[in-house]
């Protein structure tokens, strides 16, 4: 990785490039904690800290490594999942390196535990819902939902303090069953009227792009498919 792109990372970083996160990138980036001009700060002298683009994103290509290999094989569909996200996020000279980074992660030992934990710190609860919305989507890359990658995903939504019933709406975006539109709404099949409002209400404010901060216009475009395919619930299940 060249020099200018050694400091836009390392400048890109807040809260990400300390802790348990920061230790795994700075595997594939070791030069950058030798740099004298990038300080690497502790995890708690971030207190207040705004998660932003470089910090989600770093984020997710950590919990995206362990989410590649849990069935034991990384696809090119996930490659270029990953791609796509960060092509438009960064540009094709810096994805470049960014998918170095992840390649990088790949051959690592990941504790999603510290790593987690680091996350729920620093991100609010959109955030992490976005988070977890990408990994389905790797999951579910080549068309198919594999048990072991389900399974991880399940576990890392957990310990991002994700309910179970956020993650069946997530992962019920990607159907094509008659009743994914309930469980997108987080609802009952028999669920009266007025209770398919109340969600409908719950749920668009739940997954209102405003609440994602700035963490790059792609995570929020992603944001308002998410928002889009819940006014579709509604709207489908209201006639």
């Amino acid at each position: 990785m060249g020099s200018k792109y050694a400091k836009w990372l390392g400048g890109a970083l807040g809260w990400a490039f300390g802790g348990p996160i920061g230790g795994l990138v700075g595997f594939s980036l070791g030069y950058l904690w030798q740099n004298a001009t990038l300080e690497v700060n502790p995890i708690g002298d971030h207190s207040g800290s705004q998660t932003h683009q470089g910090d989600f994103t770093i984020s997710l290509l950590v919990l995206a490594a362990e989410v590649m290999r849990a069935d034991d094989k990384v696809l090119k569909s996930e490659l270029n999942y990953i791609k796509r996200f960060l092509v438009a996020q960064f540009g094709e000279e810096k994805s470049k390196e960014l998918l170095r980074v992840l390649r990088d992660l790949l051959q690592r030992d990941i504790d999603l535990v510290p790593v987690c934990k680091q996350i729920v710190g620093f991100m609010n609860h959109a955030q992490r819902l976005q988070l977890v919305h990408f990994l389905v989507g790797i999951a579910n890359a080549d068309g198919e939902l594999h048990q072991k990658e389900w399974e991880l995903v399940s576990r890392i939504a957990r310990l991002l303090l994700i309910s179970e019933k956020d993650l069946l709406s997530l992962e019920a975006m990607y159907d094509q069953d008659k009743d994914r539109y309930y469980r997108i709404l987080e609802i009952e099949p028999d669920a009266e009227p007025q209770e398919i409002k109340a969600a409908y209400r719950k749920m668009a404010k739940k997954y209102h792009p405003d609440k994602l901060g700035d963490v790059g216009e792609d995570v929020k475009k992603a944001s308002e498919e998410k928002f889009r395919q819940v006014q579709e619930a509604y709207e489908k299940l209201n006639k």
